[in-house]
């Protein structure tokens, strides 16, 4: 087991870029900054011991990830302590020490998908036998809200399908990437998986780069338009899990008491700050009212503050680039004559990147914190009264992630989600992802799948052989 002090201590380097708490601003740690020769020299060492690793079996590298989770489980306390000082994230809830435990199921699972050949055709004419071979070396760049796990959503499969993998994680949370990778690595063969820190530059140098066979994006819907662009040049193979603005709807039929926690942590799990998180909600007239209430009274009482505190389970904005945009979006939209029903007032005396879990009634669909992914905890809660209106309003937008239908009915549920366009439409939860069910956006939230043995193809080449 590795402690916190000894796994910090491990990725922080003396003369590195500070990274601070966005809690309470303290120094959590300095963090090594990569050059475009370091990304030069991690690719040439994955390279060369990807030819080893790729000529695993599954079972011997499916045995890998487990030793793997094995140590992640071991350090987990460690891990999730570096989350709450870095991304500011609480321990408790569905935070931190969640995270760290996500890893370890993802990698768990990642390591027993069933893969086989599959036989095409087996008759008088011949033999064609369908199989997925690796790809090569997989740069992988990661953002700032779930940097752990969404890390390992991304190496998981990767490592399980043969490949080499190099790791750039956000430059807002780079230590606990270092710290995960230095933790798998306890287990994991040499030069297998790496781990290069730094700007944006970085990133540019990992997508670019001419030995790098595939890359893995999650993040902004503009940056993955530019790995795109820079994917073209020699046809790299992508996926890309870009921004969503997921729409609920509520049909009239729920029972509020019932559902209001659900619907509220499906908008502001990780502090509203997740890709699949609910950022709009739109709710029929007839229990317009109850529901606004129901969650602004769940808003006020849910306890916000430092990551490391035990009581809390919503934490500050991870920096002060989105607490603005979330602050923004929230008063253009008390200006344009919204109700602020609870939140909406940060203290301006308080220290770190807090904004309070803020409900928004009486919203028009053209507000820009509809019209806008927020990423925080604001939400907006936007009358209808007629549902064919409110699925229109729900689709309308350039974004397809995620959606959700809250109903006690099941199959008028099935039929309105059938109505939505998304990646994925929930009925009475919002952002349960599952490693064993396929995820990904459409529209401009991205392509391709990640999760289950659908994400476990798309991480390796397909390869038909004929007899």
């Amino acid at each position: 087991m590795t402690t916190f002090d000894n796994l910090l201590a491990a990725v922080t380097v003396t003369d590195g870029q500070p990274v601070h708490d966005p809690a309470t601003g303290e120094l959590v740690g300095n963090t090594k900054m990569s050059s475009t020769d370091d990304v030069d020299a991690a690719v040439a060492i994955a390279s060369q011991a990807q030819k080893s690793w790729g000529a695993l079996s599954h079972a011997e590298r499916a045995d890998y990830l487990h030793k793997a989770a094995d140590a992640v489980n071991a350090s987990a306390e460690a891990l999730a302590q570096i989350l709450a000082r870095e991304v500011g994230k609480p321990l408790n809830g569905p935070n931190a020490r969640f995270e760290a435990g996500a890893c370890e199921a993802w990698l768990r699972a990642n390591a027993d998908f069933p893969l086989e050949d599959e036989v095409l055709v087996d008759d008088e004419s011949g033999k064609s036998v369908l199989s997925y071979v690796p790809i090569g070396v997989v740069g992988a760049i990661g953002p700032w809200n779930w940097p752990m796990m969404i890390s390992v959503w991304q190496l998981a499969p990767s490592l399980r399908m043969g490949n080499a993998v190099i790791l750039k994680p956000s430059e807002h949370t780079p230590l606990s990437v270092q710290a995960l990778v230095a933790v798998l690595n306890q287990a994991l063969p040499e030069g297998v998986l790496q781990v290069v820190p730094g700007e944006g530059d970085i990133g540019q140098a990992v997508s670019e780069h001419p030995d790098i066979d595939k890359i893995m994006f999650t993040g902004s819907t503009k940056t993955g338009q530019a790995i795109m662009r820079s994917a073209a040049a020699d046809m790299k193979r992508v996926t890309l899990e870009l921004g969503g603005n997921d729409a609920g709807i509520v049909l009239e039929d729920i029972n509020v008491a019932d559902m209001a926690q659900d619907i509220f942590w499906g908008a502001f799990i990780n502090t509203g700050q997740t890709c699949a998180a609910l950022k709009r909600l739109y709710v029929p007239a007839s229990i317009y009212d109850e529901l606004v209430q129901a969650l602004a009274k769940i808003a006020a009482e849910t306890p916000m503050g430092q990551g490391v505190s035990e009581e809390n389970v919503l934490g500050p904005l991870q920096n002060a680039a989105q607490q603005k945009i979330v602050a923004d979006l929230v008063e253009e939209a008390r200006k344009d004559g919204a109700t602020i029903v609870t939140g909406g007032n940060p203290d301006d005396h308080q220290t770190g990147y807090f904004y309070p879990a803020t409900i928004v009634s009486d919203i028009d669909q053209k507000n820009p914190l509809v019209q806008i992914e927020q990423f925080g905890p604001a939400l907006p809660i936007i009358k209808y009264d007629d549902l064919d209106q409110a699925i229109e309003w729900a689709n309308e937008l350039e974004v397809g992630l995620g959606s959700s239908v809250w109903s006690s009915d099941a199959d008028r549920a099935r039929e309105v989600a059938n109505r939505l366009i998304a990646g994925t439409t929930w009925i009475n939860k919002h952002g349960a992802v599952d490693p064993r069910v396929p995820f990904g956006g459409v529209k401009k939230s991205g392509m391709g799948l990640e999760f289950g043995v659908e994400g476990l193809k798309q991480v390796a080449l397909p390869k038909v052989t004929t007899l």
